[in-house]
């Protein structure tokens, strides 16, 4: 008896010590990462991306601009205090965005000479008494692959292809692709931005019954390797309003993303829109890095194409978003025959031909560059004075297709070619053509038809407008109702910039809670939405309505389109994992109890030792409990008198809060084809109905 009390006696103190350690909070340093700084003389943005704010009861974030500050507003914070130049952010645990804890937030300005902004400090205070954060499946099981076997639902009955200058169907049908860009998947979110306060279903729902047919999602190449090579950063969303998530890597949340849009018939374009994962990657002019090299950026293109070859959810693949650069800068993007690193033309056509290899069926979308030699004979961009060029848009000068077309191998192949330009009023930037005003006739001659319009009206291909959009306001408006009148009126494919409401130049077709609306918006761009004469919104599924205000292909046009047979699976290579990525941080000191020691942590304050106060009673308490059962029943030494119980594989798991069906993620079975999935569900309900 002595030795079982002595024991037991270790035992409790022990336990009291390891309580008391786990009881008494340590949390690390909140820090912060500049993502982007977009300054614009009446106004500005910061974009961070926070961490290790989860256990804080609220987080300060001070950032200073350049310039005068009138007033401040934002995303991911409950208030925004102006102190000079600099703004003092504060989001509380328990406040309405409680979402901007270890998610991507916003500071946004009005004033005067705004040129820049830096990141002062970050700072947590007290205790939320909750971990929170985002779900991180980083080393889930790795899915076996898509599932698409929706009732409705045919696959392979998608596919596009041109006809001229013309986007057709399989039957020849034109369509209209009228759609619109939801960014996040580049940023290191991994998923969409806004899913922090909003719900991922219920949005892409209300993209396609606004009359949207096609979704075009930015993404980055970095994040496709890491997929490929079975690593899954965590998606940042809200998790109380996304359960349904949370027991998904970000691979699968992706896969479950295409479900959605092939549920309310939307169709989805890939927009390799930075080589590295960052906000502010498309800043960079090409499509290599000092992490990503070309052979890895058509790498990730292909692994996408070939994992998706069967799935005409996605229908077309936007190579590479904004390839820029002036001639005096030292990188930047060209345009001809040469065998340079930095041709875009040839890494187009290099990766284009290597898609098709795949999925001979997705529409290859290339966009121009910034910089077109003024006379190629004389200057094939051997010069670097700027003034020896004609400059436009990042990303939509197309004039070297005159001189140097895409030839993607034969007649087949080049029809499924599309080039794509991206256009903007003078809020996002005042080019030369803004100046002393405007018309639509001078925007047609200095704007449009030299730098790409050209190719629509010489029917040499379809050109399709990737980014359009901005604020309501003053000349700005202006530029879009011309726009608009010239999508109209050439009968462009667009997807416009954009939904998301953190777009700093732009504004986005929803406000900053992600969830509302903004009407009159909407309803601008509603005007060039593609409807039939009753007003009902048309998609590109020959079989899926679009949303629930609209009709699918074939009740348009009539015709039911044969589906492409399903291509064969081919084994996946590896992929060398991409060098991790090395951005500055700036570290908070953490307050404890208001209190700061300095040291890089803190603790949650005094509760901490009332918590310790507990334990140690409640300690004690189990101890003398102890004493008397071995009073009492006389337990044996050795402790063998004691069993333990087998887990019981039907109890319920909980994970993240949100009780869950089962502690693994079962992929869905992947069907060639809709019959093959029917056939697999009549055998299903088969079985179900045998004794």
């Amino acid at each position: 008896m002595r030795n079982i009390i002595s024991k037991t006696s270790a035992a409790l103190i022990t336990a009291a010590i390891l309580f008391c350690m786990l009881s008494v909070t340590v949390l690390a340093a909140p820090a912060a990462k500049v993502d982007n700084v977009n300054p614009w003389g009446n106004g500005g943005q910061i974009t961070l991306q926070l961490s290790g704010c989860s256990g804080y009861g609220s987080i300060t974030v001070t950032v200073e601009f350049d310039g005068t500050v009138k007033s401040a507003s934002g995303w991911g914070f409950d208030s925004y205090k102006v102190e000079g130049n600099r703004v003092i952010a504060t989001c509380s645990y328990s406040g309405p965005n409680s979402w901007g804890f270890d998610g991507n937030v916003g500071i946004q300005v009005e004033g005067s000479n705004i040129s820049g902004a830096r990141l002062i400090s970050i700072v947590g205070d007290g205790s939320s008494g909750s971990g929170g954060g985002a779900a991180d499946y980083t080393n889930a099981a790795p899915p076996d692959g898509p599932s698409r076997a929706h009732v409705d639902s045919v696959e392979g009955d998608d596919w596009l292809t041109t006809d001229g200058n013309k986007i057709v169907d399989m039957n020849g049908t034109q369509v209209w692709m009228t759609g619109c860009n939801w960014f996040g998947y580049n940023t290191g979110t991994n998923l969409f931005d806004g899913v922090w306060n909003c719900n991922l279903k219920e949005s892409l729902e209300g993209i396609a019954n606004r009359g949207f047919n096609i979704l075009r999602v930015p993404m980055s190449a970095e994040l496709l390797l890491q997929w490929k090579s079975g690593n899954y950063p965590a998606a940042n969303y809200n998790q109380a309003y996304n359960s349904e998530l949370n027991s998904m890597n970000s691979l699968q949340i992706f896969d479950y993303v295409l479900d959605l849009c092939e549920e309310y018939g939307m169709k989805v374009m890939i927009d390799i829109h930075s080589a590295n994962t960052d906000a502010a990657g498309h800043n960079y002019p090409v499509w290599y890095t000092d992490r990503i090299s070309a052979a890895q950026f058509e790498e990730a293109l292909v692994w996408l194409a070939d994992r998706y070859k069967n799935d005409d959810t996605i229908v077309a693949y936007d190579l590479k978003n904004e390839p820029h650069g002036k001639a005096s800068e030292t990188t930047h993007a060209i345009w001809n025959d040469s065998s340079d690193a930095a041709n875009w033309k040839a890494e187009a056509t290099k990766v284009a031909g290597a898609i098709l290899d795949v999925n001979p069926h997705a529409l290859i979308v290339v966009e121009g560059i910034e910089i077109y030699p003024s006379d190629i004979s004389s200057n094939n961009f051997t010069s670097q004075d700027d003034k020896d060029y004609k400059t436009t848009w990042w990303g939509a000068n197309l004039m070297g297709v005159r001189d140097y077309p895409i030839d993607l191998g034969s007649e087949t192949r080049n029809k499924q070619l599309v080039y794509s330009v991206h256009d903007y009023g003078p809020l996002v930037y005042q080019q030369p053509w803004f100046d002393g005003g405007f018309t639509y006739d001078s925007l047609y001659k200095d704007a449009w038809h030299d730098y790409w319009l050209y190719i629509v009206e010489e029917n040499i291909a379809p050109v399709f407008i990737g980014e359009w959009g901005g604020f309501m306001q003053g000349d700005n408006l202006k530029w879009m109702e011309y726009f608009r009148q010239l999508i109209a009126e050439q009968h462009l494919n667009f997807t416009f910039w954009c939904y998301n409401a953190n777009s700093g130049d732009t504004g986005g077709l929803v406000q900053d809670d992600f969830k509302t609306w903004d009407e009159a918006k909407y309803a601008f761009v509603k005007e060039v939405l593609w409807m039939d004469d009753q007003g009902r919104f048309i998609g590109l599924d020959h079989a899926v309505p679009l949303g629930s205000n609209g009709i699918a292909l074939s009740d348009w046009s009539g015709e039911i389109v044969n589906p492409v047979p399903a291509a064969g699976s081919e084994s996946e290579d590896a992929v060398t994992e991409a060098a991790a990525s090395e951005a500055a941080e700036v570290t908070g000191v953490p307050v404890a109890g208001g209190d700061s020691d300095g040291s890089g942590s803190g603790s949650s304050g005094s509760g901490a030792w009332l918590k310790v106060v507990l334990v140690v009673i409640g300690v004690a308490a189990a101890g003398v409990i102890v004493f008397m059962l071995i009073k009492i029943k006389g337990l044996p030494e050795n402790g063998s008198g004691g069993g333990s119980k087998e887990p019981d594989p039907d109890a319920p798991v909980v994970v993240n809060g949100y009780l869950q069906k089962s502690n693994t993620y079962t992929p869905r079975p992947v069907y060639s084809n809709t019959a093959e999935a029917r056939k697999a569900q009549e055998l299903k309900e088969k079985k179900k109905s045998e004794p």
